[in-house]
């Protein structure tokens, strides 16, 4: 299979076929060390054929931070995944190593394809993703029915932000649901971090009961939320 690169920098989340969607973390240490280890993989993805085994997209993205990387890779299934860790993975590692060493892979979590996913704004719906807003979630322990409701929580209170706190400059939220029952991601596109911002930042005191819901959900343990950039999102073509 040939290698594509993806306009925008950004995966296809409704492409068919997903099974499972792999996120990871790591910590590079500078933005000079962001830019080197995007292009070494952008080297090593683009110089030849797509792997098979392999994934069927994998994007990459800069932490606002100035040292991380968000890695989001789309596959078939499970098997799909293990047979390249198995038979290909070490290679693309090893040249990455090379070129920026010192890498720590800080974590890495399986995810089912998107739960649910929702248009943040009408008029930003066809706009270019400038950043990327990611909320981890992790509930007290595994319970896929507490994902959902948690989820569909949060759609009902985007339904009550309608006319209070409009999400100018929001593209598309996807929730996914991680595998093991304990956590959501949403992965959040933004046209620019600082339309995030304002939505963050919003005077809607005091706080609706849709997203008191949202934030008081039994069985929430935590969460956090990291801003990226997108950076490089390759795909496998045919």
């Amino acid at each position: 299979m040939n290698t594509v690169a993806q306009p925008d920098a950004r995966p296809d989340l409704r492409r068919t076929g997903v099974g499972l969607v792999m996120v990871s973390t790591w910590r590079v240490g500078t933005p000079e060390r962001q830019q080197a280890a995007v292009e070494a993989l952008r080297k090593e993805w683009e110089g030849r054929d797509w792997p098979d085994p392999g994934p069927l997209s994998y994007s990459v993205y800069a932490g606002e931070d100035g040292t991380t990387l968000l890695h989001y890779s789309q596959w078939t299934d499970e098997e799909a995944y293990q047979d390249y860790v198995r038979t290909l993975r070490d290679r693309p590692n090893a040249q990455l190593d090379v070129a920026v060493p010192g890498i720590e892979r800080v974590g890495i979590r399986r995810y089912a394809p998107p739960y649910r996913s929702a248009a943040l704004s009408e008029e930003s719906a066809a706009a270019v993703p400038g950043a990327l807003a990611v909320v981890e979630v992790e509930f007290d322990g595994p319970d896929s029915a507490r994902q959902r409701a948690w989820v569909d929580a949060v759609f009902t209170a985007l339904e009550s932000d309608t006319g209070r706190r409009p999400a100018r400059g929001g593209i598309a939220a996807h929730f996914h649901l991680s595998t093991d029952g304990t956590g959501v991601l949403n992965y959040a596109e933004w046209e620019s971090a600082r339309a995030h911002e304002e939505w963050l930042n919003a005077d809607v005191a005091p706080l609706s009961d849709a997203w008191a819901a949202v934030h008081h959900h039994p069985g929430l343990a935590g969460g956090r939320m990291h801003r990226y950039t997108p950076a490089l999102s390759l795909s496998a073509g045919v």
